[in-house]
């Protein structure tokens, strides 16, 4: 059932113990969203921990590092930024069934909680958690400040993406003139400092563009194989994918991570008008209009065929 911020302020008022899950593969606005929540429950008085099924990158210590909660048996099951329980990896069959709360900003949400706060036009879910905590009239801290700015300007491309609201901006401006985050820093580590082995990843990425549909569509696909020779992890490819539609005359991009043996998670991107969102979801996946994903399984060859195949279908 969607819902509004008044019905979502009086579950929250009214729950405890909370559980509040990310998705796998965490990024910037799904650790945000999660940890900027677990402050505004606890202004409320409210016992709560943020769960994911794999590991928070190191670059978030800055915002995970100030705990992830008590241990309790939870009484409230929350996601956020979640479109399918299919997302929460290892938590689906522990919490898929059982969440009472989502917030999210995905369109292609599957309605799958007993209420959904959904805002698809929201750049990223941090916007809504800041939205909500204003609506509510609890105090945002700091830590949470920090969070949901680190939130919005990751979903946003550093403020660059399509999706980017004034709103957005009014949000960030609001972050930094009230909070005193160091915004900057925050920006540094988000999006230059790298590993050495993502470094020599990039290096490498205009060779692994492959392009298809008369150049129309891009895959870049990096195996197993080669993280472990780069000595890169799943996690350090967050903000990849927006290279793979650099190419002029590109309209879909698509960068392939073989996440274990013989499955593929896809982020996709659109240069302009195609909706991914659309594409993604033929193969189980979906997301926003102009980035999605979806996951593929078999060897690499019969995993960019389906892709090749289902982008073909929209674009021709």
């Amino acid at each position: 059932m969607f819902i509004g911020y008044g019905e979502a302020e009086t579950f929250l008022r009214n729950c405890e113990d909370a559980v509040i899950i990310t998705h796998q593969s965490p990024d910037g606005d799904c650790i945000g969203a999660g940890f900027g929540l677990k402050e505004i429950l606890s202004e409320l008085g409210i016992r709560s921990r943020v769960v994911c099924s794999d590991e928070f990158p190191h670059r978030y210590d800055f915002l995970t590092n100030v705990g992830a909660g008590e241990d309790f048996e939870p009484k409230t099951v929350i996601a956020v930024d979640i479109a399918d329980t299919k997302l929460m990896g290892g938590y689906k069959d522990i919490y898929g069934d059982r969440v009472q709360l989502c917030i999210d900003h995905h369109e292609s949400n599957k309605n799958y909680a007993e209420k959904t706060l959904l805002r698809p036009k929201a750049a990223a879910a941090c916007e809504i958690i800041y939205d909500l905590a204003k609506f509510m009239g609890v105090e945002i801290n700091r830590h949470c400040a920090m969070c949901l700015y680190t939130g919005i300007a990751t979903d946003s491309g550093c403020f660059r993406y399509d999706c980017t609201t004034p709103r957005a901006h009014e949000i960030a401006a609001e972050m930094k003139r009230s909070y005193d985050i160091n915004f900057a820093r925050i920006n540094r580590y988000m999006f230059e400092v790298k590993s050495r082995g993502r470094m020599l990843l990039e290096a490498k990425f205009a060779g692994l563009m492959e392009e298809y549909l008369g150049g129309r569509l891009v895959i870049a696909a990096v195996t197993q194989e080669m993280m472990g020779n780069l000595g890169v992890s799943f996690d350090e490819f967050e903000g990849l994918a927006p290279m793979t539609i650099q190419l002029e005359n590109t309209e879909v991009g698509i960068l392939m991570k073989e996440r274990e043996p013989g499955v593929f998670r896809c982020s996709f991107r659109s240069a302009d008008s195609v909706n991914v969102s659309d594409i993604c979801h033929i193969l189980g996946g979906g997301g926003h209009a102009k980035a999605a994903g979806c996951t593929v399984e078999g060897n690499l060859e019969s995993a960019k065929r389906k892709l090749i195949d289902a982008v073909a279908g929209v674009i021709s």
